[in-house]
């Protein structure tokens, strides 16, 4: 109990502090311990230690109306109860100390102070390739139609307004889920921005070039639509072949294998390499197979 009094005191005695005697220390002061306090209830308030916080708050709130109207006996209790002040509160919330020292950690503050995740550029760059030829793959061996568009330079804020917005990690069973048949999410393109899945069931405008093949569906036209119009890169899966294309510059290149996957992938996922040298390498790598 002595132990709460001391900060309640000095909580005080900062307050007043500061509207007695104004200065940049003080409103700072106030503005950091305010920040704690704000981040710290907001810790525990969708958690299961919020009934827990509660408890300690009316504990709290007892045992100041038992100094004030002097119960002896119930005040001698309660003091006895929280005794050990803030050294049980850390014990009881220890589960979220523990989060909220992670959440800081991993937050863009100390990500720019001490490095972004621990991951070289290589690694940042392989993980994601991985799972999208991962989930091709298995869509492909399914005949599980699939779009997938890879923003570059010219946003496609517009598109992913028509769509459901996920922001979440590139992942192989997330990208399948969404192109399951029958599900929610899976009409319409999925978009990537900046390594991550933007949007899915966003809608793309049709190619109207006449020259394209009677053989190739909506799906294809609206791959090759939007590379029209943009520098953005599409990945296509043929529900009726399980053929995998790509669409560029409003060009379509079928019958891609994982290799030349991974060297376009990591090509669009790697902005300080040069974009166009994917496909150099492709026609290299056939002619020696060919020989």
């Amino acid at each position: 109990m002595v132990q709460i009094r001391e900060l309640f005191t000095s909580i005080g005695a900062l307050f007043t502090n500061l509207f007695e005697h104004p200065d940049w220390h003080n409103i700072v002061d106030v503005a950091i311990l305010a920040v704690l306090i704000y981040n710290i209830i907001k810790l525990v308030l969708h958690t299961r230690s919020n009934s827990l916080f509660k408890g300690i708050a009316m504990v709290l709130v007892m045992a100041w109306l038992s100094n004030v109207l002097r119960f002896s006996a119930v005040s001698w209790l309660l003091n006895q109860v929280i005794s050990m002040g803030l050294l049980v509160i850390v014990i009881l919330f220890q589960p979220e100390f523990r989060r909220g020292l992670d959440q800081l950690g991993r937050s863009k503050l100390m990500r720019k102070v001490f490095g972004s995740s621990g991951k070289t550029p290589e690694e940042q760059v392989e993980r994601p390739v991985t799972e999208i030829i991962r989930a091709m793959n298995d869509m492909a061996r399914k005949k599980i139609g699939a779009l997938i568009v890879i923003e570059r330079q010219t946003g496609l804020g517009d598109v992913i307004e028509t769509g459901t917005r996920v922001d979440a990690e590139i992942s192989a069973p997330l990208i399948e889920n969404i192109f399951e048949p029958n599900t929610p999410l899976h009409d319409g393109a999925m978009i990537l921005r900046n390594r991550r899945i933007n949007a899915a069931a966003c809608i793309l405008p049709l190619s109207e070039d006449p020259t394209i093949s009677r053989d190739l569906g909506t799906r294809h036209r609206a791959a090759i639509g939007i590379t029209e119009t943009t520098d953005a890169v599409s990945l296509i899966v043929s529900e009726e072949t399980g053929i995998i294309s790509m669409a560029r510059e409003g060009r379509l290149t079928r019958h891609l294998d994982a290799r030349s996957l991974n060297i376009l992938l990591t090509e669009l996922f790697t902005p300080e390499r040069n974009m166009y040298s994917w496909l150099g390498t492709l026609r290299r790598e056939e002619r020696e197979d060919e020989a």
